[in-house]
């Protein structure tokens, strides 16, 4: 199997496949023959001394510079070396790889008028494993993640610094240790390399993967921690559902009643005379409707990416009409705004997740609301059971809210007021990774807290399928019998947490 890019058809899963699994990357006859059909409209314009932007002129502020036609090829090489000012972090081999398949993917598209070599290299480092050493600061998201890709450009023109086999290298030895010839960039090349929102897509693509697992666990934490509270499934029936139609809360409705049945916790609470409650705290009553909400914020945000997955985000665009003719249109497809609030929006749903998990932490190791013995450990006094785990819980929530504000509403001026309002996208997804890594941990006390409250409530059962879940905490987890360092459970739990062990459960 392997990837074909058109630059009209390009998924999600393919996208995780080549980041995540290696898949193979190739260019599609079709895009090939675009690409050939928008390039002749260039040449033709480079060879007629007409002005475009981009092509025979400087950039930003500077587009009014008219270059002649010996400097045309220099002027694409010194952006791509003027534009490599990124600085901290480098992305992850993961992100890297996604940022490479979306930007071929968005040039494939036949708009950019650039030659199809420039793709197959991108391809050819792709399959090759070559990956461009990318800093992950520096992009303030309007003329898409300029020092981002032109750091990945670098590698492409034989420049700058990349990975290869376990090596970080010269990009130019590493592109001769993996036999791929640097491209010799032509008009408009260097400029389509660079303009494009593939940084801040490529990240945000890789959180929305996350964020689907972690809100699906989230459901199967909460389910566990009904019954370790004794609480009632009763508010998650399809008929209150139904009285108000949201599409994630019946979702996660449907999911908790699931996880619930045949449970004996839940029998023994319906006849206990002694529990006086009629209704339980919005932490297990409403899971339903914040859980719903984030999923349903989280479909909206992967709605707009999709959209930016096959997009041509580039500038100046080239719009054939018929053989070697066209026009090229100077415009905006380049700024971030739409992936910024997007990846915003990500972040309040992730906050907002972690927020209500970390109360029902709260709800199980107070004494006061739990019915269990304080902080879950059946020596209070002795031992202090799970009360950190909730302190720290408390920490990650709090810096989560904190990382959740908006950054799309921000903007700063940018090469000399020409780039007036820019959209921040970029550093709003990177912040996702960090959000997401706090919340898995989240999840993992709720989980580990849940786990031991049912434990507590021995001979009683939870439910068949929260048994396979309680199963699966165990096998890395023991019960918590007199105090330990639960650093370890934590970091064990919130591994099977991003393998997918708790969220498998409803496939």
């Amino acid at each position: 199997m392997s990837v074909a890019l058109s630059g009209n058809d390009l998924t999600f899963q393919q996208v995780y496949d080549v980041a995540l699994r290696d898949e193979i990357v190739k260019l599609g006859p079709a895009a090939i023959e675009r690409m050939n059909a928008s390039r002749a409209v260039v040449e033709r314009l480079v060879a007629s001394g007409s002005t475009a932007y981009g092509i025979n002129t400087g950039f930003g502020k500077l587009a009014s510079v008219r270059i002649s036609a010996e400097q045309v090829r220099q002027l694409q090489v010194n952006l791509v070396r003027s534009h490599a000012c990124g600085v901290g972090a480098a992305l992850s081999e993961a992100e890297t790889r996604a940022m490479m398949l979306l930007r071929a993917n968005a040039l494939a598209k036949g708009l950019s008028g650039i030659r199809p070599r420039v793709v197959e290299t991108l391809c050819a480092m792709l399959n090759a494993r070559v990956h461009p050493v990318i800093p992950s600061q520096g992009s303030v998201g309007a003329s898409g993640d300029l020092a981002p890709l032109a750091h990945l450009a670098q590698v492409v023109i034989g420049e700058g610094h990349a990975t290869f086999r376990g090596e970080i290298l010269p990009g130019a030895e590493a592109m001769k240790r993996s036999g791929i010839v640097p491209v010799a960039l032509e008009a408009k090349e260097g400029l389509s390399l660079l303009n494009g929102t593939q940084g801040m897509l490529a990240l945000l693509s890789l959180a929305l993967r996350e964020a689907d697992v972690l809100v699906d666990t989230a459901d199967v934490a909460a389910s566990l921690s009904l019954d370790a509270l004794r609480g009632s499934p009763g508010a998650f029936d399809s008929r209150i559902m139904r009285a108000r139609a949201y599409a994630g809360a019946a979702t996660t409705a449907r999911n908790l009643a699931h996880l619930n049945e045949g449970s004996q916790i839940r029998e023994s609470h319906r006849s206990a005379e002694k529990d006086t409650r009629v209704q339980d705290a919005y932490s297990l009553r409403c899971t339903p409707q914040v859980h719903g909400a984030v999923r349903d914020s989280l479909a909206q945000a992967r709605e707009m990416a999709a959209v930016e997955l096959n997009s041509a985000t580039d500038n100046p665009l080239v719009f054939v009409r018929d053989a070697g003719n066209g026009d090229i249109i100077s415009g905006g497809n380049f700024h971030g705004q739409p992936l910024a609030m997007a990846a915003d929006q990500v972040a309040i749903a992730i906050a907002t997740l972690g927020g209500i998990v970390e109360r029902r932490i709260e709800q199980m190791t107070n004494p006061l609301t739990s019915m269990l013995p304080a902080f879950l450990t059946s020596e209070p006094g002795l031992n202090s059971g799970f009360m950190i785990a909730q302190v720290t819980a408390a920490a990650l929530t709090s810096e989560n809210k904190a990382l959740a504000t908006p950054h799309s509403v921000d903007s700063i001026s940018t090469s000399g007021n020409q780039e007036d309002y820019v959209s921040m996208g970029m550093s709003g997804a990177r912040r996702l990774e960090r959000m997401l890594e706090n919340l898995r941990h989240t999840i993992a006390i709720e989980l580990l807290c849940a786990c031991q409250g049912i434990d507590l409530l021995a001979p009683l059962q939870t439910g068949t399928l929260a048994k396979k879940a309680h199963a699966t905490l165990r096998a890395k987890s023991s019960k918590v019998t007199e105090d330990r360092p639960l650093g370890p459970d934590i970091e064990a739990v919130s591994k099977l947490v991003v393998d997918g062990a708790f969220s498998s459960l409803f496939r």
